[in-house]
């Protein structure tokens, strides 16, 4: 068009198979909700893998923008007390849990080293995720290999003094150490079993306690879990998609929570 010698009208050519905006959003919903492999997925919307792929890889950048706009993604950063407030406004309580996602294991033994979870027993990818009261995801972690701890990936973003008294962390024993590295935060957090000994009657009802109230960042994460591209094994190779799968997937649950 610039050279002013184009031949053929602009909109011309092969018409894709996804011909509206609800064809393309069903497309890639339908990918995030159920992961078929891509010699499934193409058939099913009656075109070949390369086609397959190159919607989603299309689509999903699109996804996450408007995702975005509508404000449910989660933030990927806290430096400051006023970043705190401004995702999580009026907030006394924080729920913190760490997940995991199994993954391929890599042909590379040092990758496969860093990916193995012993906890999983597999090779995966972790996040760490902060949650309010009514389960929305304000906080997504960079994701990390499964070999890392759940406090070494929390407090390499959270500089000491961050979390004033006034707010109550809710953790569980993945983060043993918070009190000692934080100790100007109020922590809530089960006893653990003595070796060799047993909890007595009282700390096994506090530790009840504890749990009821700190479950609700595990529904948080079940919510995204509910798309087989954050539980099923993952599959892609594209650098940096397993982070990009896992955030719009906790986009999504908080837009449910949002809009449902």
């Amino acid at each position: 068009m610039k050279r002013g010698d184009r031949e053929r009208k602009p909109g011309g050519g092969r018409t894709g198979n996804l011909r509206t905006f609800t064809e393309k959003l069903f497309f890639v919903l339908f990918y995030f909700k159920c992961y078929p492999p891509l010699d499934v997925l193409g058939p099913l919307f009656d075109f070949d893998r390369p086609n397959a792929f190159r919607n989603v890889q299309k689509l999903t950048p699109i996804l996450e923008k408007v995702l975005d706009k509508k404000m449910v993604v989660p933030k990927r950063k806290i430096n400051t007390l006023e970043e705190l407030f401004e995702i999580f406004p009026d907030v006394k309580d924080l729920f913190i849990g760490g997940t995991e996602r199994p993954i391929q294991r890599p042909k590379d033994s040092e990758k496969q080293k860093e990916n193995y979870s012993g906890k999983k027993k597999a090779h995966t990818r972790k996040n760490i995720v902060i949650t309010d009261k009514n389960r929305r995801i304000g906080y997504l972690s960079p994701p990390e290999a499964g070999k890392k701890h759940d406090y070494g990936m929390f407090k390499e973003p959270f500089p000491p003094g961050l979390f004033p008294k006034s707010i109550t962390l809710w953790l569980d024993l993945g983060f043993t150490g918070v009190e000692k590295g934080y100790p100007e935060a109020t922590v809530r957090m089960p006893r653990k079993k003595p070796k060799g000994k047993e909890l007595t009657d009282e700390e096994k009802a506090q530790n009840k306690v504890i749990g009821g109230f700190r479950v609700l960042v595990e529904h948080a994460i079940g919510g995204t879990k509910r798309f087989r591209i954050t539980s099923d094994k993952f599959r892609n190779k594209k650098d940096e998609f397993d982070d990009v799968a896992m955030l719009i997937s906790c986009g999504l649950w908080n837009y449910h929570l949002k809009c449902c």
